[in-house]
């Protein structure tokens, strides 16, 4: 019998007031009762409306009636089919705008909790799997990886079931592009990463990490060491600051650097030999998923007072609301309407307040959101010791710099045809943030998809 609940089986989570001093994960996943329940709330719909909202196509309905039928190998399996990294699409994928937000259940009330669902299945199979993936029989073709992202590694995942023989090349010394050095471990445990690229290992996938292409190697290089094709998912590390006056003071971070610290180099445990700044009071400047992120782990750190400044009004926060609602938990203080117009600093150079003034809604501006004014007389003064701005990134320049013929745009973003990723150079695809500018990881993991695709039949048609 389905489960005709208006209401979603609720997640566990650790109380904020006991999780806002760890890094523990704060979800803590749906118990098999709990799964069991959220999935008899399906009802498998015929035409799979939420499917067609997955940018990787997973067939959702499916995947859900195994669960029901307690074969959470066989789920996830048909996960595994269309996702290289389903235990962490189950942790960070905004599913409440695209697969639930067509869920037939949710028109008369919440849609089946379809990322909790993922996750479960996910967790499942890590923990009860013996068997390792076996890699297939390979056809002889060589392709390049640039980067160890979420778009490369689903490219490299794709590709290396297909046969082919794929090197991903990682500036970092550990693979997972922003699913390590971004997102923190208390949304996503660095050891659940680890293991979906063992997995991509095991199918013949080789990583090369400490490899900048465009010092350590060229495009071109790649090329000439015998690759057919490349495909770029350098991600959008480049940081975007206000040009405002102080933002060259000690204790003014980008959000890249600050959660590169923290979760990379692990800056917040007792020992770490990475310095990061243990400030009383932080401004987080921003209001994106990776502004939530930044503010909560300074709450970790220690702060007692973490603000989000934010130039526009909370509904028009692009952040999902899930992180909102944890970072209201966990104390985090909110100032929105309000934009920072001067960073101060004491005698020796580190930050010792925030001028900021207020602001108001006025005419919708490019986008449809409405642009926010200066209120006239609105100025005031922040307390704070530590600034980190998290106002947006951009493609870091050197692979553009560095490969004659590539298309970018105005906004260093490579330009690409939108059905394959193919780029304007013969043979060189790209996807993800390198194409679009910072966006989700369930968006670069498609555009792997789809450039994995376009590779192999690029790869045939020679």
């Amino acid at each position: 019998m389905p489960n005709m609940s208006l209401k979603k089986n609720e997640m566990p989570v650790q109380d904020p007031q006991v999780r806002n001093h760890n890094f523990n994960e704060v979800a803590l996943g749906y118990t098999e009762e709990q799964a069991l329940d959220e999935a008899a709330r399906c009802l498998n719909c015929k035409n799979k409306p939420c499917v067609g909202e997955c940018p990787v196509a997973i067939d959702i309905p499916g995947f859900i009636a195994k669960i029901r039928e307690k074969d959470y190998e066989g789920a996830y399996q048909i996960i595994n089919r269309s996702s290289s990294l389903p235990a962490v699409c189950g942790r960070v994928c905004p599913q409440e705008t695209q697969c639930e937000s067509k869920c037939v259940r949710g028109i008369k009330g919440e849609p089946v909790a379809i990322g909790r669902l993922e996750r479960f299945v996910a967790d499942w199979h890590n923990a009860h799997a013996t068997e390792k993936a076996q890699a297939p029989e390979s056809n002889g073709h060589k392709v390049a990886i640039v980067g160890a992202g979420p778009s490369g590694l689903t490219c490299a995942g794709d590709l290396a079931k297909m046969g082919y023989q794929v090197s991903v090349f990682e500036a970092l010394h550990l693979a997972g592009g922003v699913l390590v050095y971004g997102i923190p471990e208390f949304r996503l445990p660095k050891a659940i990463v680890q293991k979906e690229v063992d997995t991509l290992k095991e199918l013949g996938v080789k990583v090369e990490t400490n490899t900048v292409i465009g010092r350590t190697l060229t495009i071109d290089e790649l090329f000439e060491d015998g690759f057919e094709a490349v495909f770029i998912g350098s991600g959008a590390g480049l940081p975007r600051f206000m040009n405002i006056p102080g933002e060259n003071l000690k204790g003014v971070y980008s959000a890249n650097e600050f959660l590169t610290r923290v979760n990379l180099m692990k800056a917040y445990r007792d020992g770490s030999s990475t310095p990061i700044q243990h400030a009383k009071n932080v401004a987080v400047v921003g209001g994106g998923n990776v502004a939530m992120d930044a503010a909560r782990c300074a709450k970790r750190l220690g702060a007692e007072n973490v603000y989000i400044v934010y130039r526009r009004s909370e509904a028009e926060m692009p952040a999902r609301a899930e992180e909102v609602e944890h970072a209201k938990e966990e104390g985090i203080i909110f100032k929105v309407l309000t934009n920072p117009t001067e960073i101060l600093g004491d005698e020796h150079k580190f930050v010792s307040g925030m001028k900021c003034v207020e602001m108001e809604l006025g005419e919708p501006d490019e986008s449809g959101r409405r642009r926010p004014v200066v209120k006239p007389d609105s100025e005031f003064l922040l307390d704070v010791d530590c600034v980190v701005m998290s106002i947006g990134t951009s493609p870091n320049p050197l692979i553009r710099n560095t490969t004659k013929g590539l298309e970018t745009n105005r906004r260093g973003c490579i330009v690409t045809e939108e059905e394959t990723g193919l780029t304007s150079r013969e043979g060189v695809y790209a996807g993800g943030d390198a194409v679009t500018g910072a966006a989700t990881v369930i968006l670069a993991m498609g555009a792997g998809k789809k450039a994995a695709k376009a590779i192999d039949e690029y790869i045939r048609s020679k």
